[in-house]
């Protein structure tokens, strides 16, 4: 029950601030978009996040998690010290290379994500944006690592505020194109002078250790990799869209994926909490038990929560959006259920980083990645922006598949018959939802709800002890 109070308190209270920061630019969308003359502005402005997003992955080179392990490694002050010092130096330092790279390639840069040089001030917006969430994200992680919640709470909740304090008003005068990059890069710089006020005393230029550096990069470098392929995942399909079709077709996908990316609320609570569990449980005596457990707990509530979105999406996006917009519907079912499946793809790969051996989960994503992309080439001149977030899918469908099997087969994970059954029941449903349902909400909701039951009865013992220990609970507060 520790174990489980643990993982409870971390993805509830480190995953609500992430949450929130996620939260509120989702109910911000409809507004924007409303504001925007049409979908190319949208299409403009989530073009910039992704560069952000793969420069960021860049510059940090997996350095994040590398020393999120190496911080628990010992409980001496003075070596975390280090270890926060040796990470901050090195980020700063590929940060500032990967920033002047960019101002460099910053026509091609335009071209090829914007579609237009003239959109060469947008890429550099993006080169700062990249250079503050890179060394954000370091100077922000003691506040996690030492399990302070309440601030990264506050933090999480100030910043979106304050970008969307700035950005409304600016796409209020006309500045649809500058507002929101422009907005991110206050917000971001803000909140990471804050954090470095908090964090100072964990960062010190002198206590940099080169052979400290080369434990954090044997650990980081193949991780590295894997951020690049997850940006491949995530972002990729969205440069492919405004190659292939145009940045218009870009706005309405990125537009249907914000429903779908509501799972990233979940996704964002789960990282939020799941990191610390991780490393302070790994040397328990029952840890590939309870790691087990939790990937199919998570599994069916990410099958199940999916299923009830299949259900409302079409009716969800009448209400919230107009015009061209509602066609991004029928994508928001798949790209809602492909962060759950990253997530759970973390929660198994997680296994390798406990033993130190995180090059197996580089193949198995890459694979994933790979596929993703063939098919978004082949899928998307035929049918549009659902052919990329099916490649997306089915890309992290089977690396899911592919990691549990070698972790069963390494000993390091244990599936049940009953996980296996609720996975084929979710791909079946799938299908006659797509075919049957799409945009019948009473149909849909029927076979919604026999789903979850079916889950619900595979999963009863569970569920009778949540119950009972919910009852007991309330007759001792009585």
């Amino acid at each position: 029950m520790k174990k489980a109070k643990l993982f409870l308190e971390n993805f509830l209270i480190y995953g609500l601030g992430g949450v929130i920061s996620k939260i509120i630019p989702l109910i911000m969308v409809p507004v924007v978009t409303r504001i925007m003359p049409d979908s190319s502005y949208f299409g403009i402005s989530d073009m910039s996040h992704t560069i952000v997003s793969f420069g960021s992955a860049l510059a940090i080179m997996g350095m994040y998690d590398a020393m999120y392990r190496m911080f628990f490694e010992k409980d001496e002050i003075a070596f975390k010290k280090q270890v926060c010092s040796t990470t901050m130096v090195f980020t700063m330092m590929t940060s500032i290379v990967l920033v002047l790279c960019m101002a460099f390639l910053r026509k091609p840069i335009a071209r090829y994500f914007f579609g237009s040089e003239s959109l060469v001030y947008v890429v550099d917006l993006s080169t700062v944006a990249t250079l503050v969430s890179a060394t954000n994200s370091i100077i922000s992680a003691p506040t996690r690592m030492q399990n302070k919640r309440s601030i990264f709470l506050i933090a999480n909740t100030a910043g979106p505020v304050l970008s969307y304090s700035i950005s409304i008003p600016l796409l209020l005068k006309g500045y649809y194109i500058i507002a929101l990059p422009l907005a991110g890069i206050i917000s971001g710089a803000t909140k990471e002078l804050a954090f470095y006020l908090l964090n100072r005393k964990w960062f010190r230029l002198k206590l940099f250790d080169k052979k400290l550096l080369k434990q954090l990069l044997i650990i980081a470098l193949p991780l590295f990799p894997n951020f690049l392929i997850y940006w491949i995942f995530n972002s990729s399909d969205r440069l492919m869209i405004t190659n292939q079709l145009n940045i218009g077709a870009e706005g309405i996908y990125s537009v249907g994926s914000k429903l779908g990316h509501a799972s990233q609320l979940i996704y964002t609570a789960f990282a939020g909490g799941w990191q610390f569990f991780a490393f302070s449980t790994m040397k328990d005596s029952n840890q590939v038990e309870s790691n087990s457990k939790i990937f199919e707990y998570l599994g069916v509530i990410s099958f199940t929560s999916t299923s009830f979105i299949c259900a409302l999406s079409f009716n969800i996006y009448k209400i919230l959006f107009v015009g061209e917009y509602i066609d991004g519907f029928i994508i928001a079912p798949y790209l809602f259920l492909a962060p759950l499946l990253q997530m759970l793809f973390q929660v198994a790969s997680n296994q390798f980083l406990v033993i130190k051996k995180t090059w197996p989960n580089m193949f198995v994503l890459l694979g994933g990645a790979v596929l993703n992309v063939i098919l978004n080439l082949i899928l998307i001149p035929a049918i549009g922006i659902e052919g990329a977030a099916i490649a997306t899918l089915t890309g992290y469908i089977i690396s899911d598949i592919v990691v549990v099997i070698v972790l069963c087969h390494m000993k390091l994970m244990v599936i049940s018959a009953r996980f296996v059954g609720s996975a084929i029941g979710m791909a079946s449903f799938f299908i006659i939802w797509r075919f049957f349902a799409s945009e019948d909400i009473i149909l849909g909701i029927v076979l919604a709800i026999v789903y979850t039951a079916a889950c619900a009865i595979l999963y009863r013992h569970e569920l009778i002890v949540i119950w009972n220990s919910i009852r007991f609970k309330k007759r001792g507060n009585l």
